[in-house]
């Protein structure tokens, strides 16, 4: 397979000023200086002459280069002209020089960089096939790094991540696995499984005399150690997806609460159809954005209520599926409702959210219409009762559940934003406010620099409830939720440092490494034979060793590798 000489371009042709055309493997060079044609002074390689010599060569368009490009050092620039079939200039270059093993994929590789014309990419591209070069599959340079010891499986798999990260976080796992930080811990643990399972296959010719070379109260520790270590990147896995594809923010509530016009408000854009029909969003529709380099997922989902029609069903069911996965629940309430409805469209929803694991926003939306219901709360001391009385029902079925309810609770002010009718305060309580009393706007301006210098404590990733009020449709109080989801983001995702694992194959390895591990540590306490438990140890190196490609399989590589992009 290495062989022969691969070429793809490792841009977009057409979208910049310059494109770049990478070409690996043993004629890279000698192909390179058929197609290129360089000129001036070439430093000969160090085992050829010494490194202050040079030998000028002037030559003339199409004439031979004698080898300019193959001659030169490596990590050097050629300029060049690249000459079409009849002999008038294709496009002036730069060609990247790069000699084996001190390349991307371990062999001779060159770069040739030339104007973005997708014209001009193509005749390169073509010329280069006819001088012996063959078009890349997808992901082969990557792939060529791997079989030619470059990086292991993980760190190829992380190449892709790093080109599709799109937020700082996502960037910053990608590369730490590409770097091979996640490889290191795992082949930590491997060398530790080799050596016990060493040592009980060698009890083994040993077993007539009786004799133990594993002290089996080490062994469990060690067992132990290594299961917990297992056990906690699978846990990390939810982080590091999120991170990956998107913290999934779940704006869920009862039909027609506005969660679609939320959604429009929040990305700026109109991609969800509103109305004031009941049930108008029947799937779950996703849009993500970037707010201060972290990537959020947002997912508008179906109202959730109790429906006969068979279509609305199904779509109530994904929505609760969408709302469990979700790191951050927006929970959407029409404050222009009754406290009866709002407390049955409360119930809805909270059996199914997790306190103890997600961050939960309840918003209360249509603030803008709080005066127009007789019913309803109608004066500034009430809109404060509102928020109150939502969170007493919150507390009310978090105390009933037995769940842990060690969380704050922060009230989002509005300050200036909301257009409300003018006997409705625009001074609303910023914080937990005991005397649940209105604050003058001095007052509301310390309470909210506290709020600011203690957002850290305050804005944490679990146990933490929001209370805001906000008036989607006339996109009042919408900058407050988008700042609290970027403090959740950069505080929750942006400062973890610990190893994520962010790749489904990679979880799913480790799930199947830790089951046999589970299971030895049991059989290690009930005396089970050496023999049986070093078949546990095996199965789960094999499973660790999958992951950075110590074992493998060719369907796996070629699954991983199709993924990539055809330059890369």
């Amino acid at each position: 397979m290495n062989n022969d000489t691969i070429c793809a371009p490792a841009t977009i042709a057409g979208t910049g000023a310059i494109s770049v055309i990478r070409m690996a493997g043993p004629e890279a060079l000698q192909i390179a200086d058929a197609v290129v044609i360089c000129r001036g002074k070439i430093a000969i390689e160090q085992d050829l002459a010494p490194a202050d010599e040079g030998i000028d060569i002037q030559v003339s368009a199409r004439e031979s280069t004698n080898g300019i490009i193959q001659n030169s050092r490596g990590y050097s620039i050629r300029f060049g002209t690249i000459y079409k079939e009849n002999g008038s200039i294709l496009d002036e270059v730069l060609v990247s020089i790069f000699k084996a093993p001190h390349s991307y994929t371990g062999e001779d590789s060159v770069e040739i960089s030339c104007h973005a014309s997708s014209y001009i990419v193509s005749k390169i591209l073509e010329l280069l096939c006819s001088k012996g070069a063959r078009l890349a599959g997808p992901g082969e340079f990557t792939q060529r790094a791997f079989l030619n010891g470059k990086m292991d499986l993980a760190q190829a798999e992380a190449v892709a991540d790093v080109i599709a990260a799109q937020g700082e976080a996502a960037h910053r796992i990608a590369f730490k696995q590409m770097k091979g930080g996640f490889s290191t811990q795992l082949k930590t643990m491997r060398e530790k499984l080799l050596e016990l399972v060493s040592l009980m296959e060698l009890e083994l010719d040993f077993s007539e005399e009786e004799v133990e070379f594993a002290d089996r109260t080490q062994l469990t520790e060690l067992l132990k150690d290594i299961s917990s270590h297992i056990n906690k990147l699978i846990k990390s896995f939810r982080l590091g997806n999120a991170i990956k594809n998107g913290v999934p923010v779940a704006i869920v509530g009862a039909t027609n609460a506005g969660k679609s016009t939320l959604l429009n408000a929040i990305i700026d854009e109109e991609r969800a159809i509103v109305s004031d029909i009941h049930g108008t969003t029947r799937d779950s529709i996703e849009e993500c954005m970037n707010l201060d380099g972290v990537i959020f997922r947002f997912i508008d989902t179906a109202g959730i209520r109790e429906t006969q029609e068979t279509i609305e069903r199904i779509g109530i069911e994904r929505a609760i599926e969408k709302l469990h996965s979700a790191s951050i629940v927006i929970v959407l309430l029409d404050a222009s409702k009754n406290k009866t409805v709002l407390e049955e469209d409360l119930k809805q929803v909270l059996p199914h959210l997790n306190a103890s694991e997600q961050a939960l926003l309840f918003v209360l939306n249509k603030m803008d219409l709080i005066e127009t219901k007789a019913d309803n709360f109608n004066s500034n001391k009430n809109v404060i009762e509102l928020n109150n009385y939502v969170i007493s029902i919150v507390n009310q079925y978090i105390s009933n559940k037995n769940l842990d309810n060690n969380y704050s609770i922060t009230y989002l002010s509005n300050r200036n934003e909301i257009d409300m009718p003018s006997s409705i305060s625009k001074e609303l309580l910023a914080a937990n406010n005991p005397d649940k009393t209105l604050l003058n706007p001095e007052e509301q301006a310390k309470i909210t620099a506290k709020i600011s210098h203690n957002s850290k404590e305050l804005l944490t990733a679990n146990n933490s409830l929001f209370v805001a009020n906000i008036s989607a449709k006339n996109k009042a109080g919408i900058d407050e939720i988008r700042a609290i989801l970027a403090r959740l983001g950069q505080d929750i995702y942006g400062s973890n440092n610990d190893t994520l694992v962010s790749n489904t194959r990679h979880l799913q390895a480790l799930k199947d490494a830790h089951t046999p591990l589970s299971r030895c540590l049991e059989g290690l306490s009930a005396g089970i034979p050496s023999d049986l438990l070093a078949q546990d140890i095996r199965e789960a190196l094999h499973h660790l060793g999958s992951i950075t490609g110590t074992i493998t399989s060719s369907e796996i590589l070629q699954n991983i590798f199709s993924k990539h992009c055809i330059g890369k």
